[in-house]
């Protein structure tokens, strides 16, 4: 291997991977993923669309692009997204065009969805592109419980329900590559980035 594809392989750039990263709601995916992109360079992150109301705290365009009903029927209709589902009532695309304009940067992208996003993902791909799957997890429901809580923005029936939902998205683990569990904020953030470095110098890539 010449110098020059040495560095590149060290550094892991170029590699065009999409990272995607489920999990259940509340189990802290935003919180690690941002520290992941802030500590790894040329790391994109995939910003979804979705109906779902805007949560304190959220800016349009950095967390999710909100769309209304109309605005996401029209943009499944022209093929915009890559996959899109529906998850507790909201509907949820990943762009076609952001990942393939990150790809052609030569960088790598960060997806945050949910379980049947992921799913659908497995069974379009990505035109050829390597995808690694990572679910992201809470150290019991319990903790889930108490994280949903705390953000004060849903009532204690819907998160009875959504506690419901991430106990069957636990039955999905083994359809994953890796699985962090998001106890400690800073050692779930180390291993995912210990992830996103492992996948971009693997041999098998080169």
């Amino acid at each position: 291997m010449s110098n020059e594809r040495f560095d590149v392989a060290r550094r892991g750039v170029g590699s065009g991977i999409a990272f995607v990263v489920t999990g259940p709601s509340g189990a802290g995916k935003t919180s690690v993923i941002e520290r992941v992109m802030d500590a790894l360079p040329r790391l994109a992150f995939s910003v979804s669309h979705t109906t779902r109301a805007r949560r304190a705290g959220e800016t349009d365009g950095e967390d999710y692009l909100f769309v209304s009903e109309t605005e996401f029927d029209r943009l499944v209709e022209e093929g915009a997204f890559v996959e899109h589902t529906v998850y507790s009532g909201a509907r949820y695309g990943t762009s076609r065009v952001q990942l393939e304009e990150a790809f052609a940067r030569g960088d790598d992208v960060i997806l945050n969805v949910e379980i049947e996003g992921a799913a659908s993902l497995r069974s379009v791909g990505l035109a050829g592109r390597p995808i690694v799957y990572v679910f992201l997890a809470p150290s019991s429901l319990d903790h889930l419980a108490e994280r949903l809580r705390a953000r004060g923005t849903e009532s204690e029936g819907k998160i009875a329900e959504r506690i419901a939902v991430a106990a069957r998205e636990m039955d999905a683990l083994d359809a994953f590559d890796y699985l962090v569990v998001n106890d400690e904020l800073a050692v779930a953030v180390a291993e995912l980035a210990a992830i996103v470095v492992a996948e971009r110098i693997r041999v098998a890539r080169r």
